[in-house]
């Protein structure tokens, strides 16, 4: 099993209930193919058991189309196609460094040159 990250637009999370079991989805917005599909392009990926209700609340958290970080499982499916289930999702900037970037030191001024008597 492997281990990715993504950066998307956030559309919603959505949690239902069938006989007991909980399903909980991450909706995001990827670029249209242009094709079959204009504007944004949506796409569900389910969340892993043990966190779908952490991922569901924090959908709560954020404005439609805000960048988001989701980080997913990748097992092999059937067919050769990937299985994703989300395990976390939070805001692009959260990880933002707190350092600000430094300026280039700027040139030392040159000494005045002393003026020159006028003849």
């Amino acid at each position: 099993m492997a281990r990715s990250t993504m950066e998307v637009a956030f559309l919603g999370t959505q949690k239902t209930e069938v006989d007991g079991t909980k399903y909980v989805k991450v909706f995001y917005g990827d670029e249209p193919d242009g094709k079959t599909e204009h504007g944004l392009s949506i796409v569900g990926i389910p969340a892993a058991d043990e966190v779908a209700d952490e991922i569901f609340a924090a959908g709560a958290n954020f404005e439609p189309l805000q960048l988001v970080r989701i980080t997913f499982d990748v097992a092999r499916g059937g067919q050769n196609k990937g299985k994703n289930l989300a395990l976390h999702i939070e805001a692009v900037n959260t990880r933002a460094t707190t350092q600000q970037p430094v300026a280039p030191a700027s040139k030392p001024a040159e000494p005045a040159k002393p003026e020159q008597p006028k003849a």
